[in-house]
């Protein structure tokens, strides 16, 4: 009996640590006390059912700079010494309010957020997190701190601060993530994104980011690090970082598609207009027109593509680096792929440099070309600067690129670039046609002798 007891009392205690293993309540949200109540009641279905903001009742005590001994907002979810995080399984609907004015100072604590970590199950959705303040250590973000669960038509806006894994709406995501976006500026060491600072086997679909951010290592627009799958989603904002920096993404493992960035990127190594890094990774029918500024690997799109792919896929901004340095792709290798895609800005380096892909190393380069200029001192090429391994079925522009050699492809002159016998002579899946007009039952399409080839995907040329 007596150890019955005990395993009562101990069940009892970690319930109401937890908040999550006693009978829910659904709650209304009309205040920050409201709101505050949510974290012992972590399986509810709660609503929001007004804006709240620092002048509603509750904010001085609850969520203002100088809450909690100017610690500001306690992260809704129980760091529990044995279990681990124990965070949100319920549903929190915003039906489109805002939350204004959040503000939170952690620097020594992790699972940093309106909610520090959402469960698998867990549903946040409509909900407006507005000029927020949130500085953390470890999974860092606006909204979510880490997120096992589902989180969609959410927007964060503000400054986000965190030594790792940080984020504008999500710290680190394993859940899925739709219709959601972020603005403001954001500012960490690690795994720094506009809107998720980790996307672990998540999904983040139709979202996007306004804000620049600015991180050391993995650092991207939209997202720090993927691990799941990014697709529909954009960013606009600038990227600055170190290692690892991205339009959209700081480092990809995961699979990115039917995505964009425009924003201007700047970093040291591995640094690209859409991704800094691709180890493994999958990115398919995007692209990217920012401008691109670096030191090595740096390309169009992406800065290093190992054992990865990229098809189907294109960047037009400028590329200027030291060196592996593409229009397209700095440096490609250990059976990385580059296919059906194609670059158009001009590109700037030192050594290996070219218009597609600065450096293809034991990769693949396929039916893909390139139109833009090429300056550089050594191991200088229209298509490829330096090439170990294959090059085939791919062209690029000798007039526009101001070069006629490269290490790999046939050099073109603009008409013949223009001409759709020079690709559907060696195989490409092309047809011609009218002006404003594409057919989607082809990759590429082209309006024969007056565009360059262009992937049907793409808006009507």
């Amino acid at each position: 009996m007596a150890k019955v007891c005990i395993f009562l009392i101990t069940v009892a205690l970690i319930a109401g640590m937890a908040g999550c293993l006693l009978p829910s309540q659904n709650l209304e949200i009309q205040d920050w006390y409201d709101l505050d109540a949510i974290r012992n009641n972590l399986r509810g279905h709660h609503i929001l059912m007004n804006n709240i903001d620092s002048t509603t009742p509750g904010y001085e005590e609850l969520a203002s700079p100088t809450a909690n001994g100017g610690a500001g907002w306690q992260p809704i979810g129980t760091l529990h010494p044995w279990y681990g995080l124990i965070g949100f399984e319920g549903t929190f609907d915003g039906q489109g309010y805002e939350i204004r004015n959040l503000f939170i100072n952690r620097l020594d604590e992790g699972y940093v957020g309106l909610f520090g970590g959402v469960d698998g199950g867990g549903v946040i959705k409509d909900i407006d997190v507005v000029n927020v303040t949130v500085a953390g250590d470890y999974y860092v973000g606006g909204l979510v701190g880490k997120n096992d669960g589902t989180v969609s038509n959410s927007y964060s806006d503000g400054n986000i601060t965190g030594r790792s894994r940080v984020g504008g709406l999500f710290g680190d995501s394993t859940g899925a993530v739709s219709n959601s976006y972020s603005t403001g500026t954001v500012a960490g060491e690690g795994d720094v994104g506009g809107l998720v600072g980790l996307n672990a086997r998540g999904a983040v679909s139709d979202s996007h980011s306004t804000g620049s951010v600015t991180g050391c290592h993995t650092v991207g627009g939209l997202v720090g690090s993927n691990w799941g799958t990014v697709s529909n989603s954009y960013s606009t904002g600038s990227v600055t970082g170190d290692e690892g920096v991205g339009g959209l993404e700081g480092w990809n493992y995961g699979t990115v598609s039917n995505s964009y960035s425009t924003g201007s990127v700047t970093g040291d190594v591995g640094v690209g207009g859409l991704a800094g890094y691709n180890y493994k990774g999958i990115v398919s029918n995007s692209y990217s027109t920012g401008n691109v500024s670096g030191n090595e690997d740096v390309g169009g799109l992406v800065g290093t593509n190992v054992m990865g792919s990229v098809s189907s896929s294109y960047s037009s901004g400028n590329v200027t680096g030291d060196g592996h340095v593409g229009g397209l792709v700095g440096f490609n290798g250990d059976d990385g792929t580059v296919s059906n895609s194609y670059s158009t800005g001009s590109v700037t380096g030192n050594w290996s440099v070219s218009g597609l892909v600065g450096v293809n190393y034991y990769g693949s380069v396929s039916n893909s070309y390139s139109t833009g200029s090429v300056t550089g001192s050594s191991q200088v090429g229209g298509l490829v600067g330096y090439n170990t391994d294959t090059v085939s079925n791919s062209f690029w522009d000798t007039q526009t690129s101001g070069t006629s050699t490269s290490d790999g492809g046939i050099g073109k002159t603009t008409e013949e670039m223009q001409d759709i016998a020079t690709f559907s002579g060696v195989g490409w899946n092309i047809i011609a046609v009218a002006p404003s007009e594409t057919n989607d039952a082809y990759t590429w399409n082209t309006v024969n002798g007056v565009t360059y080839p262009f992937l049907s995907w793409q808006p009507v040329q």
